[in-house]
């Protein structure tokens, strides 16, 4: 069957899905069509209602009105096995396997084939041996699926709805935490899928790869379909101002940098998670005035242990931090502050916010307790509300008012509030970790230009993002992160996608 016949065919229908939650419209009667061999992307951006709409779909949430019509007859789905019946698989952002099982008994659990009253192990390890040779997996049914990189990880997700005789699988961010190579198999992967005739909903918030991967874009934007394009018919700036209803400007403005004395000096320094496992290994790196450094690398080498001990949010082993010319003993949050530290903290609800307080408390966080905040032990009102009502106008903080309850804000004014609060003041180093995870593209522009105009203030900025996009747009100099060490330093200059997907894959380059 030719790519045109099958694709004209509608195998999927969503009519008038309404799905809500406390205080949320998360779907606002979407209608959405699939066709037989077809990539369709649902683009937005994080709270615009796309994990919702598929969560309904595969049977995970039932909508509070609305249709769904498989092959043109009308179903009700209420579990994932339903969705399964119907042939409809799901690969979800947090991947839902069990570490210390194998591959085959994760891809077969709850489906197990039975010979006199036992599981088949052996026709199912031959049925996904065929399987993984067909879509050129190079996946051993036997191997532990906690031993497998994340990008081998997905593939076990994806055999798993395949076994299961999927023609829809659904896509949830699925290069999230993916190196640009890993992405790019993906890729091959679900074109070969298409070519075979099976239909991909493909949800994401990033551009570039939605153009280059879907035959249909859906944007959705607080709750809505805000309309459907193809990829020939549009661009990245097009897509962006769908997604925001605005003009963005996607590209980063920096001059070149003029870099100064070290501010952040990090030797061999040796961190344990909270489960006592070392995670970062002996690092060294400095980070110099107006100079960004960014930290690439997927995400679990050890760059969430790296910045919070950086913070003081979790203590050292061994090592030394120079802030400033000053070492820090480590696990004390204040001691980082007083030497002139900004952190934008990667879980901005757990490390940057009290959420039931009001705006104008979160943004006095840190310095409440300094002059002129407070005088004689008594916090000094008129001079907080001053403070606080410049800010939320200087930083584009959406809120009535600086009482406003900080949880009542969207997820890019509470991360404004964060930004607002760590760069309101005097600093000589910023810390910014995910900085712009989960925003729309709006306040990812409003956020790229604060940091790069702290940098030419002539701070030194540790930026640490999974997003390679971002890395190489904003830092001066990139350090790959894997395993605990940063295994190359580079200048973005000569640095290149492919380059540092390799290093972060832990693939050195011969010297």
């Amino acid at each position: 069957m030719s790519k045109d016949n099958h694709m004209s065919e509608e195998i999927l229908s969503l009519k008038g899905v309404v799905k809500s939650f406390p205080g949320v419209l998360a779907n606002d009667h979407i209608d959405f069509s699939l066709k037989k061999g077809e990539i369709h992307t649902l683009l937005g951006e994080n709270g615009a209602g796309k994990t919702t709409l598929m969560n309904i779909l595969y049977g995970l949430y039932t909508p509070d009105e609305g249709e769904i019509f498989i092959d043109g007859q009308k179903v009700i789905i209420h579990s994932p096995a339903d969705a399964l019946s119907h042939g409809i698989g799901m690969v979800h952002q947090h991947f839902m396997l069990i570490p210390n099982m194998s591959v085959c008994e994760n891809i077969i659990l709850g489906n197990e084939s039975k010979k006199r009253g036992l599981i088949d192990e052996e026709q199912a390890t031959g049925r996904i041996e065929t399987l993984s040779e067909k879509y050129k997996f190079s996946l051993n049914p036997g191997d532990m699926v906690k031993d497998l990189p994340i990008g081998m990880q997905q593939k076990v997700e994806i055999l798993k709805a395949l076994y299961r005789e999927a023609t829809v699988l659904i896509l949830d961010e699925p290069t999230a935490v993916l190196t640009p190579q890993e992405s790019e198999e993906l890729f091959e992967i679900l074109r070969s899928l298409k070519d075979e005739g099976k239909s991909i909903i493909f949800i994401s918030h990033k551009l570039k790869e939605v153009l280059e991967i879907s035959d249909i874009i859906t944007v959705l934007r607080d709750g809505k379909a805000i309309g459907s394009v193809r990829p020939d018919q549009t661009d990245e700036g097009h897509l962006a101002n769908m997604m925001v209803g605005r003009e963005v400007i996607l590209k980063v403005h920096k001059e070149k940098m003029h870099k100064g004395k070290p501010v952040l000096e990090v030797n061999d320094l040796t961190v344990f998670d909270r489960r006592g496992v070392s995670v970062v290994n002996g690092i060294n790196f400095n980070v110099h005035s107006g100079e960004i450094y960014g930290v690439a690398g997927v995400q679990g080498n050890g760059q969430t242990e790296l910045v919070e001990a950086l913070t003081g949010l979790l203590p050292f082993v061994s090592g030394e931090v120079i802030i400033d010319g000053a070492k820090i003993e480590g696990d004390n949050p204040r001691e980082v502050f007083e030497r002139g530290t900004a952190h934008i903290p990667e879980d901005r609800h757990k490390y940057g916010l009290v959420l039931p307080y009001p705006i104008r408390d979160n943004l006095v966080l840190c310095s409440y307790y300094h002059k002129p905040f407070s005088k004689r032990l008594a916090l000094n009102f008129p001079v907080i509300i001053e403070k606080s009502s410049k800010l939320l106008k200087e930083f584009d903080i959406k809120a009535s008012s600086i009482l406003d309850i900080t949880e009542t804000l969207s997820g890019g004014n509470q991360q404004k509030t964060v930004v607002a609060r760590e760069l309101g003041r005097e600093v000589k180093l910023l810390i910014a970790a995910q900085p712009t995870r989960g925003l729309d593209v709006g306040s990812i522009e409003y956020i790229h230009k604060k940091i790069v105009e702290t940098r030419d203030a002539g701070c030194a900025v540790l930026l640490v993002s999974s997003e390679l996009d971002e890395i190489l747009s904003l830092s001066d100099t990139i350090g790959v992160i894997y395993k605990g060490q940063i295994v190359k330093t580079l200048s973005s200059e000569e640095a290149t996608k492919e380059q540092l997907g390799l290093l972060m894959a832990g693939i050195l380059e011969k010297t």
